[in-house]
Formats: C-alpha cells, structure tokens, sequence
C-alpha cells in the first residue's frame, strides 16, 4: 500500500468520532417528525382540556399535568436538537488533528444528551398519548 494514504491514529480516532456524532445526529433527525406530531397532539389535548366546563376540568387536572409536563419535554428536546444543530461546526479545527479531537468528542457527548431527551420524549410520549401520534 502507498505509504502516503495511511491514515495516523489520530485522524482515525477524529473519523471515528465524526462518525459517532453524524450517528447520533442521523438517529435524532429521524424521530424529529415523530416528535413534532407528540408535541401537536399534546398540545392539542391541553387545549381541549382548557375547553371543558369547569367540573370536567377539575376531573382532567391529573392528566392535564401530565400532558404539561410532556410537552414540555418535548418542547425542550426539539430545542436542544435545534440549538446543536446550529451550533455545530462540521469543519472545527480541520487542520488541527488534536484540537478537533477534542471537539468532536465534546460533540458527541452534547448530540448524545440530545438524542437521548428525543427518544425519551417520545417514550414519555408513548405512555401518556398511548400511541396517538
């Protein structure tokens, strides 16, 4: 083989990583539609509780909590997808092996928290809308 296309350790370590975060990144992105139709659905409950007589209000209460404390998780997990989005510098420090090390392991710990906070938005989700999304 070409001496020259041998990769150092480093740059496989830094590809390693680019491809865990464009992993984490792929398997968010994924259930993005997914989340977007819990947040309507969850929303759209809240506002028909709001609608209710007084009583039926008063009965709904449990549920109502429930659902608040949803959307906002979903509300969040969609941010926080958004925000990394955004923020992410695909070509950090191309010509600083080292120094892009360290990003993209720092961005795989940050796209990790936010694929976890949509896949368990989306089980939360399951449990209190029972699969009406």
């Amino acid at each position: 083989g070409d001496a020259s296309n041998q990769k150092s350790p480093e740059a496989k370590l830094a590809d390693s990583l680019y491809k865990d975060v464009m992993n984490g990144h792929d398997v968010g992105m994924a259930k993005m539609g997914r989340l977007t139709r819990a947040e309507q659905t969850t929303r759209r409950l809240l506002d028909s509780i709001k609608n209710l007589p007084a009583k039926a209000q008063r009965s709904a209460e449990p549920l109502r909590i429930k659902l608040d404390s949803l959307q906002k998780d979903l509300s969040y997990a969609e941010f926080a997808m958004n925000k990394w989005m955004e923020e992410f510098n695909i070509d950090s420090a191309l010509n600083q092996l080292d120094q892009r090390i360290e990003y993209l392991k720092s961005e795989k710990i940050k796209v990790s928290k936010v694929k976890e906070s949509i896949l368990n938005g989306l089980e939360k989700a399951d449990s209190v809308l029972r699969n009406k999304f």
